[in-house]
Parts: C-alpha cells; sequence; structure tokens
C-alpha cells in the first residue's frame, strides 16, 4: 500500500435502540480509510455499580463494540475522566468488549504499565501506534502499578497575582504538566517511535464547555510530546472543538469535541437538577434547557482530521468538516451550505484566539490545514 488516509474524530458514546444510526452519515467516509481513530467516552458494559464520585455516570450497552467496529473504528482512546464510571467491572468489561470487536484500546489498563502501552496497528507496509492519556483525573480514575484506571498525565494549577500592589484583584491562572507524568509519556512515545512508522498521542485535556480557551500546561505537553516523536496530537474532552496548531511541522488538534455522543440527560434524565451541571452550564450561556439538543450551538461544529500517510510518514493533514444534528449524529458538511462556513470561520476564529500560528482555508469539500 503505497498510501492511504488515517481518520481522527472526537468523543463516541452511543445509547439508543439503533446504535448504528448514530454512524449511518459518516460510515461511507470510515469505510474508505483502512484507520479510524476515536475517542471512546463511556464504558462498553451491561454491568457494574456507579462509582460514587462519577460526575455523570456514562454506561453504553456491550453491543456499541461491534457497532464500532462496524461503523469503521479500528482503535480508540480509553484514557478519560469516564472509564471507571460503573467500576472495575464495567472497566474490564470495556476493555474485554472492545478486544473481542477487534479496536484496538489505548490509554487504560489494568496496571499503569499496560495502560501506558502503546495500541498497535498495521495498514500494509506501515506500523502506526497509539499513545493515550488523560488530564481530567476524577479521584481513583488513574491507573497505578496495581491497580486498573487510565494512564495519567496530571496538571498543576496555580493562581498568579497580577497587580501585586492591589489586594483581592482577579488573578492569572496559571498551569504546568506533572513532571513524572510527562516523563512517562515521552518514554512511552519514544518506545512507541522506536517500533512503529506513524505515532499518534491521545490526551484527554483542557477547559471543558469554554470557547477557544487552551490551558497553559496543553502547549507546554503537546510540544514535548512532538519532540519526543509525535506525528499528531488528539485532543478530546471539552466538548467542542478548539484551535489548531503545529509544532515542528505536526500538527496539534487541541479538541476535536464531541463527535457523535448522546445529550447529557440520555445517560442520566436527573443529570440537570444537580449542582455539577448547573456549574458546567455557568460555563457557557447558550445552552437549550428545554430542546432534545440541549448543548451550546457550538457543540455542534465537529469533523474528522483526516492524516495522509504516504511512504510510511505523515505527508498532509486536512480537515471534513461534520455538523451535529438535532439526534446527536454527525453528518458531513457539504462546501457552500451554512454549515460547512460556519465551521470554517469557527475554526479560524478559535484558532487566532489563542496565538496559533495555523493557515484553515476551504479546498473542496475539505479544509485545508497548513503552519502559517
Amino acid at each position: 500500500m503505497s498510501g492511504f488516509d488515517l481518520l481522527a474524530t472526537g468523543d463516541v458514546g452511543a445509547k439508543r435502540a439503533d446504535l448504528a444510526s448514530m454512524f449511518a452519515s459518516v460510515r461511507p467516509l470510515f469505510s474508505a480509510a483502512p484507520a479510524v481513530f476515536g475517542q471512546l467516552e463511556t464504558v462498553v458494559t451491561d454491568r457494574g455499580a456507579m462509582a460514587p464520585n462519577a460526575r455523570l455516570a456514562m454506561r453504553t450497552p456491550s453491543a456499541l463494540a461491534p457497532a464500532l467496529r462496524e461503523a469503521g473504528f479500528t482503535m480508540m482512546s480509553f484514557a478519560g475522566n469516564h472509564c471507571l464510571d460503573w467500576g472495575y467491572e464495567g472497566f474490564g468489561d470495556t476493555l474485554a468488549h472492545m478486544a473481542e470487536a477487534g479496536v484496538a484500546l489505548a490509554g487504560a489498563g489494568t496496571t499503569l504499565a499496560e495502560a501506558w502501552h502503546p495500541a498497535y496497528t498495521q495498514i500494509g507496509d506501515t506500523r502506526i501506534a497509539l499513545v493515550a492519556a488523560s488530564s481530567i483525573l476524577p479521584e481513583g480514575y488513574a491507573a497505578s502499578a496495581d491497580r486498573a484506571g487510565c494512564a495519567p498525565m496530571r496538571a498543576h494549577t496555580f493562581y498568579e497575582q497580577i497587580e501585586h500592589d492591589q489586594p483581592g484583584t482577579p488573578a492569572r491562572i496559571r498551569s504546568h504538566a506533572d513532571r513524572s507524568d510527562l516523563a512517562r509519556l515521552i518514554d512511552a512515545i519514544r518506545a512507541a517511535r522506536a517500533a512503529a512508522d506513524i505515532v499518534l498521542v491521545s490526551l484527554h485535556w483542557g477547559i471543558h464547555m469554554v470557547r477557544g480557551t487552551l490551558a497553559e500546561y496543553q502547549p507546554e505537553v503537546a510540544h514535548a510530546a512532538i519532540e519526543a516523536g509525535a506525528d499528531a496530537i488528539l485532543g478530546h474532552h471539552p466538548h467542542l472543538m478548539k484551535g489548531i496548531g503545529f509544532h515542528r511541522g505536526k500538527p496539534i488538534f487541541y479538541s476535536l469535541g464531541n463527535f457523535a455522543i448522546e445529550q447529557p440527560h440520555v445517560w442520566d434524565p436527573a443529570i440537570t437538577r444537580t449542582e455539577s451541571f448547573r456549574h458546567l452550564v455557568s460555563l457557557n450561556p447558550s445552552w437549550s434547557m428545554d430542546a432534545s439538543y440541549m448543548l451550546p450551538e457550538e457543540t455542534r461544529v465537529t469533523g474528522i482530521a483526516r492524516l495522509r500517510i504516504e511512504d510510511r510518514k505523515l505527508a498532509s493533514v486536512d480537515f471534513l468538516p461534520c455538523w451535529i444534528g438535532d439526534d446527536s449524529a454527525p453528518r458531513p458538511a457539504a462546501p457552500g451550505t451554512p454549515e460547512f462556513e460556519r465551521i470554517l470561520s469557527y475554526l479560524i476564529e478559535v484558532t487566532q484566539a489563542e496565538g496559533l500560528a495555523t493557515r484553515i482555508t476551504a479546498q473542496g469539500d475539505a479544509l485545508a490545514l497548513s503552519p502559517a
């Protein structure tokens, strides 16, 4: 195989009578690519006990695993803040069901060493590695030497007074990567680099539901990962798309946003009455609480990162815009439509807002991406 496209999407999790309907509109795109990545946001199990500290315990039926494979997904990250929502039983079931379906998982395991182990897939003569980790870590969700969980990429937050002669004034929020976790991430990437031709790094991180804003630790971790050998950074967690950057010519998708995931009330009808949910709503004022699609309008902006692989190297990258409908399912956005133009303008806006030097231009049915 001389060349092929590797596709990457945002958060995935379906809970409905017809699981395949969530992916019906994008399946033709997926079927044309031999490798498709997504962020598995939920556990895949029919049992388990809800973790007492889970803010929104998400559980999809075991039938989702084969549905994901049939849709075209070949590799996914399970490193995230929902991996232990249904305890070790639900966690173990997810690993087993996804393995049985033939979808490679990264970023989670029965031990810390297993969680950090890359997932590999072979496409012709090209070997692809996936390393995944999470910065969003409820208590007990990080794996340890003898405990299941996800690979941790912790960050520390502190507050810096802006006007030192003005007591009580607002502070600047600062953050930096945990040195031990960053070293583990770099070691995992280097190990993957030695064993594979293409290295993808999935990071569950960032500030959820706030348009554009990146946390200070994110470029720090992304740049270190690329310098260690990563070919692309695939970010998740904020539930809306963030800016797109480049470092040493390699793309950084700070957040690919939602892709094919149910609305919050589908997982728990009572979630809208909780204090944590009210706080989430306060971060973005454009919720539609009485609508079937209650999330803010910008969460509909999504798409598929397309990495072109030639001669076992990353040759180019672009983005296929998609729009999430009222049924929470993504659909390709055709050039010239209001949805296509909205996605283009939104990505330019959030990318420029963070000072990311990236050129984003419409090119046929895709958005061409390149360092500015």
